[in-house]
């Protein structure tokens, strides 16, 4: 792909964020990693204890001539409980925290639109509370964390169901 942009977004658990893009046409890649924190090349024990400021976040490759990035978006909602600012699911806490991040005004108009679009439309009574946000610096995860849905299937199962995000996204967003 000549011409690649990068999305980033955090949804909770960086596991759960991969699968919903990866296979999208346009996808180059989807990374599990963090940002929007004070600690460079954070590990992933330093982010779950806190005081990194990090949140976990996938970084999508993507094509904008084959997928948009306010199709990214909307993509994006539909993974995530976006009424819930302190975390997602069974995650809890600032790292699992439920963000936009966008790299140009022209995004950030992108992910304004489409939240205030989901507050007035939406399923949702509750405010929309997931933040909108200036890019960081992405670090990635590591190689254990990568692709998880498709290395360890069982687990990531077990896990997303467990989680109450399986449950909250069929009865929210209708997802299968």
């Amino acid at each position: 792909m000549s011409n690649v942009k990068k999305a980033v977004f955090a949804g909770g658990c960086f596991w759960c964020m991969v699968q919903p893009f990866d296979s999208l046409p346009g996808i180059e890649s989807v990374v599990s990693g963090f940002t929007g924190g004070h600690v460079e090349n954070p590990t992933y024990n330093e982010v779950v204890r806190g005081g990194t400021g990090h949140t976990e976040a996938v970084e999508i490759t993507y094509d904008p001539d084959k997928i948009s990035y306010a199709e990214l978006v909307e993509i994006y909602w539909r993974q995530t409980d976006p009424t819930d600012a302190s975390g997602q699911f069974a995650d809890r806490g600032d790292s699992y925290r439920p963000v936009i991040y966008y790299s140009t005004a022209e995004e950030q108009e992108i992910a304004e639109q489409s939240k205030q679009n989901l507050q007035e439309n939406g399923p949702f009574s509750a405010p929309i509370v997931t933040s909108i946000e200036p890019i960081d610096p992405f670090y990635p995860a590591d190689e254990y964390h990568q692709d998880f849905y498709k290395k360890e299937t069982a687990h990531y199962k077990r896990y997303s169901v467990g989680s109450g995000r399986v449950g909250f996204l069929e009865e929210n967003w209708g997802n299968n």
